[in-house]
């Protein structure tokens, strides 16, 4: 979930309004909603806590010094007055979980991006297929506790693909953003940034918690995600992401998602 250099001025084709200012009907509200290409809901915060999932697409959350990416086997956990701007590139379907702060204590402090098991995708999708007029009283309320229960026990995994503002490491993390199918070594990076290349993967290591190949690697994923749900065919897709062959390709995609890319796109 890296840092995004694109303002959200670029991915204001269709605003969105957030759907409560003041305050929840309840003390936990599931919320899905379809998102088209080049949607943002403008800079804003709320008193209460919020877990964003993307059932298909890439939703992307900018904060005021950091930017994730929300791919869907993670959701991002926003804590009670984060200040926050959402948006995607291409059409994306997600559901919000707002919890009031009381019910949220037991929540990550910071935000962070929580894996989301199958159990926890099942109910969120469930929520999701429920009629409006099914979604209220008892029933309800105790299977938005489940969600809120496994929340609180989701393993937190800080970033998926994380960020750094440090100066040598940036440019490189910028320059693979722009061009995932760049093939550069380490090596390479490191003269590209004019340091050695211990210093650079050490910086890998302190900054990011995984090394470069590894980064790149998610990054990969990341893009293939949005390209395989735009319909681009899967040899092309290894093509641009710099694969040697199309099986390489499908070798990474798998182990990162646990799913083929035609296996994801029939999922999404």
């Amino acid at each position: 979930m890296p840092r995004a250099r694109p303002h959200v001025r670029h991915l204001t084709k269709h605003l969105q309004t957030a759907p409560f200012t003041d305050t929840l009907p309840g003390e936990v509200v599931f919320r899905a909603a379809q998102m088209p290409a080049d949607a943002a809901y403008p800079h804003h915060r709320h008193h209460w806590g919020e877990f964003v999932y993307a059932f298909s697409g890439v939703m992307e959350v900018q904060l005021a010094t950091e930017h994730y990416l929300i791919p869907p086997q993670y959701g991002l956990w926003l804590p009670p007055d984060v200040d926050h701007t959402g948006m995607n590139r291409q059409e994306a379907s997600f559901c919000s979980v707002y919890v009031v702060p009381e019910r949220a204590a037991s929540m990550p402090a910071q935000v962070c991006a929580l894996t989301v098991s199958p159990l926890l995708h099942g109910l969120l999708e469930h929520l999701r297929q429920t009629p409006p007029a099914l979604a209220q009283g008892a029933p309800h309320d105790r299977l938005l506790q489940v969600v809120l229960d496994q929340l609180e026990a989701a393993p937190v995994t800080g970033s998926y693909l994380p960020a750094s503002d440090d100066p040598l490491l940036a440019p490189v993390l910028q320059a693979l953003e722009a061009a995932p199918g760049d093939q550069r070594s380490v090596a390479e990076w490191a003269a590209f940034v004019h340091t050695t290349e211990r210093t650079l993967m050490r910086r890998c290591q302190s900054q990011l918690g995984m090394t470069l190949a590894e980064w790149r690697q998610r990054l990969r994923t990341v893009k293939a995600m949005a390209l395989l749900e735009a319909g681009e065919k899967v040899e092309h897709i290894a093509q641009d992401l710099g694969y040697a062959s199309t099986s390489a390709f499908i070798a990474m995609f798998r182990r990162l998602t646990g799913t083929t890319p035609d296996g994801y796109r029939k999922g999404a």
